[in-house]
């Protein structure tokens, strides 16, 4: 049998790289100052709580599969190492498996990441509403086949890589859905409730009321 702990996650600003200043004040100026500080104090919870879990797990025979991690050995550790130095709590957790004896796993296809962040960066970049919305729009009709072509190809990685009696752990954003895609007899485990994640994320976006959020 071969099990897996999914991990439907939040992105912070320190995961966001070079784009992170321009995406946060987007976020910001959609969401209203006020709200978008909470949600920030919200994700820093969230980061916590998934620490504490893991800081429990056993490593023996766990395999990490990260979003956005296009490599391993060396380069991929570099990356890990990198981002948790610039304060990504998802690196830290991971890099802190990986001193406990976890195998960190290439994950992602080079080629849809780069195709991906290029098109975040243009929307993020956009500084006239002509350009934005142009730059919205094609994001918009590549998001889905993009995503769904991402999450096909991390499903067969781990299926490829997970052998019986391991455990792996997917770290994947939560606009993700990796779960379809994968072999019928891995075993899922929910660490986070990826649905419950999305719904909060729909009343983020739409200002909806601050009790239901």
């Amino acid at each position: 049998m071969r099990k897996l702990l999914y991990v439907p996650i939040i992105h912070m600003e320190s995961d966001m790289g070079s784009a992170a200043s321009a995406i946060d004040s987007k976020s910001a100026s959609l969401c209203g100052e006020k709200r978008w500080t909470k949600h920030k104090e919200t994700v820093a919870k969230f980061w916590e709580n998934v620490a504490d879990h893991f800081a429990t797990v056993d490593t023996s025979n766990l395999k990490i599969y990260q979003d956005g991690l296009p490599a391993n050995g060396e380069l991929g550790s570099r990356i890990i190492e990198e981002g948790a130095k610039r304060g990504s709590k998802n690196h830290q957790i991971i890099l802190n498996l990986m001193r406990r004896g976890a195998k960190l796993m290439k994950t992602e296809d080079p080629s849809l990441l780069k195709e991906e962040y290029e098109s975040i960066t243009r929307l993020a970049q956009s500084k006239s509403v002509a350009k934005r919305t142009i730059a919205y729009a094609r994001y918009k009709l590549h998001k889905g086949q993009l995503t769904k072509a991402r999450d096909k190809f991390a499903a067969k990685t781990i299926d490829e890589t997970l052998k019986d009696r391991e455990t792996g752990v997917l770290f994947m954003g939560s606009c993700h859905n990796v779960l379809p895609y994968l072999a019928e007899d891995i075993l899922v485990e929910q660490v986070k409730d990826r649905e419950k994640i999305n719904a909060y994320f729909k009343e983020l976006i739409s200002r909806g009321g601050r009790e239901k959020i």
